[in-house]
């Protein structure tokens, strides 16, 4: 499947490096052990250094097994004696060692990695292999996806290591989510991406699936298969063969699934050959229509220009989904962006390649950040993008692209209360108004007033922009206010519509909402990441919302929510008032989002019923709630209330209370007029 002309001219044994583990005897518990994974290592390690020829000096082997070392089966030859006597415990301190710190310093063209032992996928579907050393404290572990991206950058010298293959026999089950197990948090970090080194990565099991082990024959089951798909073969055969022993393996499992003598399926996460074309491609059944092109060096050499030191911007999870959309194809059923920077979202939207009209999905992705830094004034990077989309396309003969959708025009108008330094009743009060530009309204000019006079200065307000010809309407109202205030019923101010002037409430003509950013001072690492967090996932995941009964509702709540990055936004389910400790945890948290009902209270029925979309069982569903559509959706349940109650006879009784919700709203990357207002 892949010529040998594709892989390094140089690539031999001599050239070849590995870290093989194998892990059966964990500290965390006896009920841990398990027979089979030092045994899966040794024969690994057997072939690597029989037929594959490695030197034993290029191979670091991490052994923990139940039994004692020498009554393992070494086999009688030099390479496996020396390595007997050279194997090191497989705890997390050799691990990092080994794979971070030794074998970069290496000189090779290949890496192998072969893990067998237990295995785990933590929050953001990372695998999580847990060491010998896993505690009930603490459990010690390597997190592969964050080793295999640091293993793309440029901490490992350029020009070495083009060829990577991970091969893990393990299960690939979620990690409990009640603190049961404390895998803290792995992550190591990098330097810059280095095109042009390809992963392949063969796991043993698909997301949520346990591995199978003999443990009367001290065998994995995928090992087995791997080792015979290896067989007598060199490294160089072997590695140039793997595309073909992955779908060799995985005929073999699906065969012992169809007849019901097995249920775990191995997955290759990446399917691409060492060349980046997809071997499944090469399948003479099936094949479909040829895919896009894909990107040349050239190409990658210039995004790494353009992308080093670059955070993904808030725009990015638009931009790839508008990748897929132009290119005629489905945004993956998985929401948000794969884990990394800019460079790998790309990779990811190379290795899946575009549309039949033959567009590659990373050239969209490029044009769409181009359009938004020119709307953000970006003038440096903004040219320099579209340069590289053009001299792409022309260079790979691509189709022209259509102009991404311009960003969504909305007229914001801030309201800022403050209580005044000296203690006089009143607030000092500030407005803007937000849409292309940022204009300053009105301000109190330090004089304390009341809030009847701040509404009505509002009203005023918002009748002048109503009937200024240059301006669209006022989209949403937000009251940046004292945490005393949060809980104020800004939404139920009357205004007056129509040419009778009849009064309407607030919250009824306008999306409004409540935010206390002056209360983000210690969290504000936590209330940034979380913001971006949402925004990687376009504003769905099922860990994005979290519905907080009475019971959750303790001292620990805040410490709890700014564990990570989600849930983002909150929906009390509280019968106290929000004042009693939710509030409080919502901003410790870091989170940007809640809905509560003011003055406490269940709402009937809960917020998520009343919110969110229902799933395919009918019920509500938290992952497919969109949390930057709740302002919009917010004032939705409002008028449904509203119309209820003056008896309208076309509208869908609303649950009671839906004229009560509050929406905090703290937006970090719109915070006007942070100084103070004294």
């Amino acid at each position: 499947m892949n010529p040998a002309g594709l892989l390094p001219p140089a690539l031999g044994p001599q050239r070849t490096f590995a870290l093989v583990a194998g892990v059966e005897r964990y500290d965390i518990s006896p009920r841990w052990n398990l027979r089979g994974p030092a045994r899966d290592a040794l024969r690994f390690a057997r072939w690597l250094t029989g037929p594959g020829e490695v030197p034993p000096g290029n191979v670091r082997l991490l052994l923990s097994p139940l039994d004692e070392p020498g009554d393992l089966d070494w086999t009688d030859s030099p390479a496996m004696t020396a390595l007997r006597t050279a194997y090191r415990p497989a705890t997390e301190k050799h691990v990092k060692q080994a794979l971070l710190e030794e074998l970069p310093d290496c000189d090779g063209d290949l890496l192998w990695i072969f893990w067998a032992g237990h295995g785990y996928l933590g929050p953001h579907q990372e695998l999580m292999l847990p060491c010998s050393d896993a505690s009930t404290k603490l459990i010690r572990h390597l997190n592969l996806d964050s080793a295999l991206r640091w293993w793309r950058t440029d901490l490992v010298k350029q020009r070495r290591f083009p060829l990577q293959a991970a091969l893990v026999d393990s299960c690939r089950v979620h990690a409990p989510r009640d603190g049961r197990l404390n895998f803290g948090n792995n992550d190591y970090g990098g330097g810059s991406w280095v095109p042009g080194r390809r992963q392949f990565r063969l796991y043993a099991s698909r997301e949520g699936e346990v591995a199978q082990n003999d443990a009367e024959r001290g065998a994995g089951r995928f090992t087995e298969a791997l080792l015979g798909e290896l067989g007598g073969r060199s490294v160089r055969e072997s590695v140039g063969g793997l595309p073909g022993a992955a779908l060799s393996i995985h005929r073999t499992f699906q065969e012992l699934r169809e007849r019901g003598e097995g249920w775990q399926l191995p997955q290759f996460i990446v399917d691409r050959n060492w060349d980046a074309c997809s071997f499944l491609d090469d399948e003479p059944s099936g094949a479909g229509p040829a895919g896009a092109a894909r990107l040349d060096q050239v190409a990658w050499d210039g995004l790494g220009e353009l992308f080093e030191g670059r955070e993904p911007p808030r725009c990015a999870y638009e931009a790839y989904a508008w990748a897929f959309k132009v290119a005629g194809c489905t945004t993956p059923a998985r929401g948000g962006l794969p884990a990394g920077g800019l460079l790998e979202v790309v990779q990811d939207l190379d290795e899946r390649q575009g549309g039949h009209g033959g567009m590659p999905l990373a050239v969209p992705f490029v044009r769409f950040l181009a359009d938004r830094a020119a709307a953000a004034d970006d003038a440096r990077w903004a040219p320099r993008l579209l340069d590289w989309v053009r001299a792409t396309r022309e260079r790979l003969a691509l189709p022209v692209l259509p102009p991404p959708p311009p960003p969504a025009r909305r007229r914001i108008l801030h309201v800022r209360l403050e209580a005044p330094p000296g203690g006089e009743p009143g607030f000092l009060a500030r407005m803007w108004l937000r849409g292309e530009r940022t204009e300053h309204i009105w301000e109190s000019e330090g004089r304390p007033v009341a809030l009847d006079e701040v509404r009505e200065e509002l009203v005023r307000q918002l009748t002048l922009v109503a009937g200024a010809s240059d301006h669209a309407a006022v989209d949403r109202v937000e009251f940046h206010v004292p945490y005393e205030l949060l809980d104020a019923d800004f939404d139920q101010w009357p205004v007056p519509r129509g040419p009778a002037g009849r009064l309407r409430a607030l919250g009824l003509l306008h999306q409004v909402v409540v935010r206390c950013p002056q209360e983000r001072t210690d969290t504000r690492a936590e209330w940034h990441a979380t913001w971006r967090w949402l925004h990687d996932r376009g504003g769905r995941h099922r860990d994005a919302v979290r519905v907080v009964t009475d019971a959750e509702v303790t001292d620990m709540l805040g410490m709890e929510l700014a564990a990570g990055p989600e849930p983002a936004c909150v929906l009390a389910h509280t019968t106290a008032a929000p004042h009693a400790g939710l509030l409080e945890a919502v901003l410790e948290g870091g989170l940007p989002v809640a809905v509560w009902r003011r003055g406490g209270g269940h709402p009937a029925p809960a917020l998520l019923e009343l919110l969110a979309p229902a799933g395919p069982d009918g019920c509500p569903d938290a992952g497919a709630l969109d949390v930057f559509t709740l302002p919009a959706r917010v004032r939705e349940v409002r008028r449904a209330a509203a119309s209820a109650a003056a008896g309208a006879a076309h509208a869908r009784q609303p649950p009671a209370g839906g004229d009560r919700l509050v929406l905090l709203w703290d937006d970090p990357d719109d915070v006007p007029g942070l100084r103070s207002l004294a």
